[in-house]
């Protein structure tokens, strides 16, 4: 039986929106990650088969297939291929499933999955200001008497439905905030972050977006994001972000033969739709299914990463599976560290798999919720120390 495993994962720091990375193309900012993945792992990138790449704003800078483009930014062989893949924020995640799935099919032995956002530069809804019309449709809209799907309104249905107040959102939020800057300090995020030089010559090695000051009475100040007596703020939702993120996968034998020491194996990778309307819910359904497929029970996963989309995402998922908040998100999540769409999914993949790989643990849990109603959930199995 061939396998799927992972022989490095690599990220740059995620810069605030119009922050440090904002002067740099998508594109460039995807080479920064496919360099270092393979100065990283030791490999010569003429042996890739293929990346595979998310972005969810696919127009302007990120059009025309910015995997591709990205390949030949790094100085690649031109023979190395890219494609492109969106699953709205899960879509670097849907890359990692893709191409695990390809190297145990046997159509490829090496393939980097990854993704990037830009969203200083190509601000989020761009693709859906590129044509005549909405993107879904007027059969779609026929089907949910004419719902705008937004993503905030999902995020308040989630908080009413599960009691969630705005003071426990903003506590949430705050809670995400000290964790990352913990994991900051504590250096847990040096050893997956591939510095990017800046365009005035100096370096971004850190996160920009947490915040080390945040108070319950600094975010109770600030207004509804999307409902007039709304709990969703942006105080407790991700940030707009930039960055990228990328893993090199490949079968154990193939690493063997390489000579490279896997870091984890993709065990098990899931992909759930869900009411499109709450839109958010997602993640609690492809967890269920992930640990049915994986013939794993919730308490057998060391620890999990639920992508911070908004808070009550995240109390929704806790509420319903019963999970140890204190596994969650260990080290922060996107509340803090941001969220640069189709980059997130391998950015999030990064942070669990180092950790995994530092803490001794063996399982670990990713999942998040995606525009339209979708969710993918993967379970990595740490190779190195498990206890």
């Amino acid at each position: 039986m061939r396998d799927a495993v992972i022989v490095e994962a690599v990220r740059t720091p995620v810069g605030r929106r119009k922050g440090s990375l904002s002067g740099i193309h998508p594109v460039d900012l995807s080479a920064v990650v496919l360099r270092a993945l393979a100065d990283r792992a030791g490999l010569d990138p003429d042996l890739v088969d293929d990346v595979v790449w998310g972005c969810v704003n696919q127009v302007g800078e990120q059009s025309a297939n910015v995997a591709r483009s990205a390949v030949l930014a790094a100085r690649w062989a031109e023979k190395v291929p890219g494609t492109t893949v969106d699953r709205q924020c899960g879509s670097s995640q849907q890359a990692i499933s893709f191409a695990a799935a390809s190297v145990i099919a046997g159509h490829a032995d090496i393939v980097v999955a990854g993704g990037v956002e830009s969203m200083s530069r190509v601000p989020m809804g761009s693709a859906k200001k590129a044509g005549p019309g909405v993107p879904f449709g007027p059969e779609v809209a026929r089907r949910y008497d004419d719902f705008a799907f937004n993503q905030g309104t999902g995020a308040e249905i989630l908080a009413r439905r599960y009691d969630l107040s705005r003071t426990r959102l903003d506590e949430y939020s705050i809670e995400s905030h000290s964790r990352a800057a913990q994991a900051i300090d504590d250096g847990r995020f040096v050893k997956q972050i591939a510095p990017v030089e800046l365009p005035d010559g100096g370096v971004l090695s850190v996160d920009e977006g947490v915040r080390r000051q945040s108070t319950l009475e600094a975010l109770g100040a600030l207004e509804p994001a999307f409902e007039p007596d709304g709990r969703i703020t942006a105080g407790n939702a991700s940030q707009i972000s930039d960055g990228a993120a990328a893993l090199l996968i490949t079968t154990s034998e193939r690493a063997r033969s390489l000579g490279l020491e896997p870091l984890a194996r993709v065990h098990t990778a899931t992909v759930v739709g869900d009411d499109p309307i709450t839109m958010l819910a997602g993640p609690i359904p492809a967890t269920a299914k992930a640990l049915a497929l994986a013939g794993l029970a919730l308490e057998d996963i060391d620890t999990f990463e639920v992508n911070e989309a908004f808070a009550s995402v995240v109390g929704a998922w806790l509420a319903e599976t019963g999970a140890d908040p204190s596994r969650v998100n260990p080290n922060g999540g996107a509340i803090a560290l941001g969220h640069p769409l189709g980059g997130s999914g391998a950015r999030i993949a990064t942070t669990l798999l180092h950790h995994l790989d530092t803490e001794g643990m063996r399982y670990g849990l990713q999942t998040m919720c995606e525009g339209g109603g979708m969710a993918n959930a993967t379970i990595f199995e740490n190779l190195r120390t498990p206890r």
